[in-house]
């Protein structure tokens, strides 16, 4: 298919896991206003909703003119960076108090979550990528989200539907864990750090819901508050040991090459300061409010490495495409 222009020639080259950059500049943004960092976290949200718009139209132009290359991409896990990232989005737009476009977001990702889920978990197959995480960080974005609404407009009903989607992903977490190779923590070009991600974003989840019980209404009992509670802190221990573990692998095993894939180590770099900063406030456990406050700087400087890189082999694709 002739292209338009170097800058459709770039996009149309772009691969599913772009998604990821959206994903990381949307949790960036989010660690950022948690910590007080209003205008910085704004202007990355800028940069995420261009990325957003960008690949979404991408995504329609594929569905219409390349559908055969459209249907063998949905079928991989980086496929689900889309409703992850749009999960993200809307979580942020909620923290605005823009209630209304994130429930749009909200049932958009709805929508594309259980087409594109089945498909991915269809076609795994042993041993995969990083990416295969998706499966969870997917179904609890939509937890995230359910729940950032559940408690901005006391909303029961889509508290308990967020738990479920809650306890199902970390059901898809065990499964991507069956299915992951574990060889790519020291082989892997990015995605890999999505094994521990998934475990933040589902903290994240957790945290949520317990500050949606929080916000005056009943949701559930005492004992189910109780395992929420233990469960979430759990989950939050556990990202921060993979996190050790990949950092210690990067030392070992530097890769330090841009790969687009290097989006999905920033997600989980941001996300895993968000988790810590959204369990300290959830469970009044201020030791975890330093240990997020430093760690969004990490993920802020893993932000402008990788936005470095995109943007040196974006120009160098782009004076090909011209040439």
């Amino acid at each position: 298919m002739p292209v338009s222009s170097p800058l459709r020639a770039w996009l149309a080259q772009r691969p599913p896991a772009a998604g990821a950059a959206v994903m990381a500049c949307g949790i960036v943004s989010i660690g950022l206003q948690l910590t007080g960092h209003e205008v910085l976290s704004l202007a990355v949200l800028a940069v995420a909703c261009v990325a957003w718009l960008a690949l979404a139209a991408d995504f329609v132009l594929r569905l219409t003119r390349e559908r055969t290359r459209w249907a063998a991409e949905a079928g991989t896990p980086a496929a689900l960076t889309g409703v992850a990232a749009t999960a993200v989005l809307g979580t942020r737009f909620s923290n605005l108090g823009w209630q209304p476009l994130a429930e749009a977001l909200l049932a958009l990702a709805v929508v594309l979550w259980p087409w594109l889920l089945w498909r991915v978990v269809r076609n795994s197959r042993r041993p995969m990528p990083g990416a295969v995480f998706l499966c969870c960080v997917a179904t609890e974005g939509l937890a995230v989200l359910g729940a950032s609404l559940a408690r901005a407009q006391s909303t029961a009903w889509l508290a308990h539907t967020a738990l479920v989607f809650f306890w199902l992903g970390l059901v898809l977490y065990l499964f991507a864990l069956s299915r992951f190779d574990l060889r790519q923590v020291f082989e892997g070009h990015g995605d890999h750090w999505v094994a521990g991600g998934a475990l933040a974003i589902s903290a994240v989840a957790g945290a949520k819901l317990i500050g949606a019980q929080g916000a005056g209404r009943y949701l559930w009992n005492d004992d189910d508050h109780g395992v929420l509670h233990t469960v979430t802190l759990g989950l939050l221990v556990l990202d921060l040991a993979w996190y050790a573990v990949l950092l210690v692998a990067e030392v070992v095993r530097p890769r330090l090459r841009y790969d687009v894939r290097r989006w999905s180590t920033v997600f989980p770099l941001g996300m895993t300061a968000t988790a810590a900063l959204s369990v300290a406030a959830a469970l009044h456990v201020p030791e975890f409010r330093g240990l997020g406050e430093v760690l969004v700087w990490v993920a802020v400087a893993a932000w402008l490495a990788v936005a470095a890189g995109a943007v040196a082999e974006a120009r160098a694709e782009l004076r090909g495409a011209a040439a």
